[in-house]
């Protein structure tokens, strides 16, 4: 039967509520991993640490470095209620959009004691319901937050987040902090696993792409075309741009780790060369939307029924492929989203 790749049904699955992971592994690069060959349909299972084998010297492999930062605060008003603050976007030093609850109660002018040394007012409305909150501090801001925030945890993890979310939802490598969530398909990767695949000629490079909360929005409009992407910052260096734009010029691959990262490379794609730069990118990646211009292979986590990666994973995969290779998935129990299990895509 064929599928119109143009309506968000087209990409529903039924997922079974026991494969959503609640908690990661012990051991990142113990996780599995999903090898979907793109011009067959072939899958083959694996344990992640295994893709060492499917690597080869000389290719590319680009990751986002972003680093999630613990960006859910609580809070007293001054009339002593409870309140939550979650930081999206920062704006300048001070200055940040946030979510709050509950927002009824947080207008413009109202104040909220988070610690004796970091207090927040209200200073206006934002878009989508967000509030534009201004903090009052000492010290250094992100530091103050590895202190009193929590790491905001997807809304499909049912649980509070603990201090070891603060380790365990970061790649090894992240470096710049922004991110209200992980570029998932890094978690995977381990010190010892990176340094084997350098060891082995493979180069790794990095982008950074500041992950906000939209990359949970569901697409509402049934034709996914008319869908409004979140805009999130990204940048990508010159020495980057250069080891990827070589490897291009040269027919080596370039694998993507992670949606993130395809979408800063190919936001910043012009005639199968990437420039190097900064900007907010709100690209849509679907089935029929545009050619992927920079990537391989693509390296990536299980992504919800009817979102925005998943249409970008189908765009590249194939819808078929990308289909079918979630059903085998789902029949040999794999762990989903997040703190789940991971597909590379050759």
């Amino acid at each position: 039967m064929n599928k119109d790749l143009s309506k968000k049904s087209s990409y529903y699955y039924d997922l079974p509520a026991n494969l959503i992971a609640q908690h990661p592994l012990e051991v990142r690069s113990e996780s599995r991993l999903l090898v979907l060959e793109k011009s067959s349909g072939k899958v083959e299972h694996h344990i992640f640490h295994e893709i060492e084998q499917y690597l080869a010297k000389g290719d590319v492999l680009v990751v986002n470095n972003t680093r999630v930062i613990p960006a859910r605060l609580h809070g007293k008003k001054d009339s002593g209620a409870n309140v939550e603050i979650l930081l999206l976007n920062q704006k300048n030093a001070q200055d940040w959009e946030c979510l709050v609850r509950p927002g009824k109660k947080l207008k413009p002018g109202s104040r909220v004691t988070i610690t004796e040394s970091l207090e927040a007012e209200v200073l206006s409305y934002g878009e989508d319901g967000s509030r534009i909150v201004k903090f009052k501090f000492e010290g250094d801001f992100f530091a103050l937050l590895q202190k009193v925030g929590k790491i905001p945890l997807p809304p499909y993890i049912n649980r509070p987040a603990t201090e070891k979310d603060k380790q365990t939802y970061q790649t090894v490598y992240a470096q710049s902090p922004g991110s209200v969530a992980a570029p998932t398909a890094g978690l995977h990767f381990t010190r010892d696993l990176l340094d084997k695949l350098t060891g082995k000629g493979v180069i790794i490079t990095e982008v950074d792409l500041n992950v906000g909360l939209g990359t949970f929005r569901p697409v509402k409009n049934d034709n996914i075309s008319d869908h409004v992407m979140h805009r999130e910052f990204c940048s990508i260096s010159s020495e980057t741009a250069a080891i990827i734009n070589q490897a291009k010029a040269e027919n080596r691959r370039v694998i993507s780790v992670g949606t993130t990262s395809t979408r800063t490379m190919e936001s910043f794609a012009e005639q199968g060369k990437v420039k190097s730069g900064s900007h907010f990118t709100d690209i849509f990646i679907y089935p029929g939307s545009r050619e992927i211009q920079i990537i391989d292979g693509l390296l990536t986590n299980f992504h919800l029924p009817e979102s925005t990666l998943l249409m970008l994973v189908s765009a590249f995969a194939g819808y078929q492929n990308t289909m079918q290779a979630y059903q085998e998935a789902i029949k040999n129990n794999y762990r989903f989203f997040s703190y789940g299990d991971a597909m590379l895509i050759l």
